[in-house]
């Protein structure tokens, strides 16, 4: 006797499942990018330029959603090398705590992180739903890219530079200290989670300046913004979109102080938690000078966390102990407590 399969866990589908329902999908002679495991965004040829689109919701958070929802879909575009303009957003509102008040909270959020980035809400969809805890936020955000400035998310090479732009977690960070904080205020000290808790705002989570900085030297094969699932799992998309493994050193990965201290209090790996604000970019060894300065110039690391190889040599994390498998989490390490 058989029955429907397990429900699956809280996060990502899983990378075979996901990549068995994209490609049931047809393609169109104008789409020039569409959906794959480890690309960030679609992009439409549109004829003197292209058009790239991106949706993703804010499900983790809510405090400051609407602001969040702004920020990591714009990350998206920027690290196909184009520069966010449009946004679009569906907020989803729990039956029974929905009221003016927080309605116009996360409209305030939308637009206030729109006028950080010069981006235009063009349209959208508001409504209370049955069957929610929290308040949900769907954004879609278009951007534009020159026909020769596009960056694909397949197109690191063997041999590449794998950069990282800050210490990781980043937003999950202020996550877990918003969730977690005053239980661990005893172990780690209110001043530690007061700082976590800004990590919003200090690194926070907007790869845009980093991304198209770098972008601007013409020298960066592909970028990826880790987000659920962590640095793990982002490294993991970016080989895989190109079709290529990678060799991670461990001791060159910053940790973030305060990430680190609650992931470990947690009993969580900090390479798992999600960290939208940490770049990932593949550059080939003789632009990587190039890219670092164009990085520090930006206010963000350069830091060579490891290389890309062939597909055939998988993707390992190099510790104190010799390789291992660099673990992938398609479900999201917060989900543990959240």
């Amino acid at each position: 006797m058989t029955g429907d399969p397990p429900p699956l866990p809280l996060g990502k589908l899983p990378p075979d499942l996901l990549d068995r329902l994209l490609s049931s999908l047809e393609g169109h002679p104008r789409l020039t990018v569409g959906p794959r495991v480890g690309e960030d965004a679609a992009v439409i040829d549109m004829g003197d330029r292209y058009l790239v689109a991106k949706s993703d919701p804010i499900t983790f958070v809510e405090e400051r959603i609407g602001w969040y929802a702004v920020h990591v879909n714009a990350n998206d575009i920027a690290c196909m090398g184009a520069t966010p303009m449009w946004f679009l957003a569906t907020l989803l509102l729990p039956e029974g705590r929905a009221g003016e008040g927080m309605i116009e909270r996360i409209w305030s959020d939308i637009q206030g992180a729109c006028r950080e980035l010069s981006i235009t809400l063009c349209g959208g969809h508001t409504e209370v739903t049955a069957g929610l805890a929290r308040p949900i936020v769907c954004g879609q955000m278009l951007g534009e890219v020159s026909r020769e400035g596009l960056i694909r998310g397949d197109g690191a090479r063997e041999g590449d530079a794998v950069l990282l732009t800050r210490a990781v977690p980043v937003e999950g960070t202020a996550i877990l200290a918003g969730a977690k904080g005053e239980e661990l205020v005893p172990v780690l000290g209110r001043d530690l989670i007061e700082r976590a808790a800004g990590y919003i705002d200090s690194p926070g989570v907007s790869v845009v300046g980093a991304a198209l900085a770098a972008a601007g030297t013409g020298l960066v094969h592909a970028m990826h913004d880790p987000t659920e699932g962590g640095l793990a799992t982002g490294i993991h998309e970016l080989a895989e979109a190109a079709g290529l493994g990678a060799g991670i050193d461990e001791e060159a990965i910053p940790l973030s102080v305060e990430g680190e201290a609650l992931c470990r209090a947690l009993g969580l790996d900090p390479l798992g938690v999600i960290t939208s604000g940490a770049l990932l970019l593949a550059v080939p060894p003789s632009g990587e000078s190039e890219v670092r300065e164009a990085l520090a110039d930006a206010g963000a690391l350069g830091v060579r966390i490891g290389r890309l190889l062939p597909a055939e040599e998988g993707v390992t994390l190099h510790g104190k102990d010799g390789p291992a498998p660099l673990p992938r989490y398609d479900s999201d390490e917060i989900g543990k407590i959240i």
